[in-house]
């Protein structure tokens, strides 16, 4: 009888052990990725204002994003994602590369933002000249955030 009890006893530890094990694993990060974005070794392949359109597919792939006008850039965008315990998703990191083009479809710009405390951080930024169109998409829009007061939209 003294046999039974005590392998009851080492089976019902194996088995608290095995849940406990299990509620330490249940409580772990689940981190997922969303997206591509070439990296700079990648982007090396590619020259400011002497590729092709056609040369950055082959170079690095068509992205999944374009600009609002239908020839004013590429943007490719990949999110890092973590879940903790019974929380939703949330995203951690982000980045953004900018690839736009000139009038004869030859890369003007190449643009590496990323995204740290909430405000759009450029990483990289590779540009043939200095007037408007070397700004990026992404830099013009969130540039003009704040810009504006109330009383300009009610005049």
């Amino acid at each position: 009888m003294v046999k039974g009890i005590s392998g009851m006893r080492r089976a019902f530890r194996g088995a608290s052990m095995g849940l406990a094990l299990l509620a330490v694993a249940g409580c772990s990060d689940i981190v997922r990725n969303h997206g591509y974005a070439p990296t700079d070794e990648e982007l090396q392949a590619i020259e400011v204002g002497r590729s092709s359109r056609a040369g950055v597919a082959n170079a690095i792939g068509r992205p999944s994003s374009t600009g609002l006008m239908q020839d004013s850039g590429w943007f490719y965008v990949k999110s890092r994602y973590r879940e903790r315990y019974w929380r939703g998703a949330e995203e951690f990191d982000r980045e953004v590369v900018a690839i736009s083009f000139d009038d004869d479809d030859r890369v003007a710009n190449i643009e590496r933002f990323g995204l740290e405390d909430g405000n759009v951080v450029v990483l990289s930024r590779r540009v043939t000249d200095s007037n408007i169109r070397g700004v990026g998409f992404l830099r013009q829009l969130f540039g003009n955030l704040g810009n504006f007061t109330a009383d300009q939209f009610l005049n």
